[in-house]
């Protein structure tokens, strides 16, 4: 990846990701988790702290290793037994029907090919698990909208892959999934960077 992509980059998520507009999507949606979890891009461990009692096994994918160093550091300080597995959601290294829960925390953006990634996750849940997720995406907004589809060539680059004008609902839907919960709205910030799709969802 280079320098930018293997060091500015996750220092980047690591800091974005510790934004405080964030956390009560972030408490919401992990503490919903149980049993096996699979989480897609656990990053630097920021979801770590709120993984609730009922949660008896956590492992993390994420591609990146100097974000895994980190997210190990987290683990440690909030005595977390994590098993992190370095790759891509696009190829998830689990058997079928092997995890109760899968967490995906503003992930989907950045995912080169998020229906392959859909998929895997879907493959991997048992029969009544989960997919719990928060993550950003295409505002219904025409004027948000058509920004976000023109601020999102120049953002890929310096963020990592993060597309802006993703429509995380259809995506889930359009990969077998049934939404049981999805709410909608903006967050705090610059509208075409915050609007949120927070929900559950189970294999169709």
């Amino acid at each position: 990846m280079g320098f930018y992509g293997d060091h500015v980059v996750p220092w980047l998520v690591d800091r974005a990701m510790a934004n405080e507009d964030l956390l009560e999507y972030r408490r919401r949606v992990v503490r919903a988790a149980q049993g096996r979890v699979l989480e897609i891009g656990i990053g630097s461990g920021h979801n770590l702290p709120f993984y609730g009692p009922s949660v008896t096994e956590i492992l993390g994918i994420e591609p990146s290793q100097a974000l895994i160093d980190k997210a190990r550091q987290r683990a440690r300080a909030t005595q977390r037994t994590v098993c992190f597995l370095q790759g891509s959601a696009e190829v998830i290294p689990l058997d079928a029907g092997s995890v109760n829960s899968v967490v995906t925390t503003w992930t989907l953006c950045s995912i080169p090919d998020v229906g392959a990634a859909l998929a895997e996750m879907r493959r991997v849940l048992k029969p009544g698990g989960e997919l719990l997720f928060v993550e950003h995406g295409k505002a219904p907004d025409p004027w948000v909208a058509r920004w976000q589809d023109w601020l999102t060539p120049a953002w890929k680059p310096l963020a990592g892959g993060c597309h802006l004008n993703r429509p995380i609902g259809d995506l889930i839907r359009r990969t077998g999934f049934r939404t049981t919960d999805l709410r909608t709205g903006f967050a705090p910030g610059p509208r075409p960077f915050t609007f949120m799709y927070e929900g559950r969802a189970c294999p169709a």
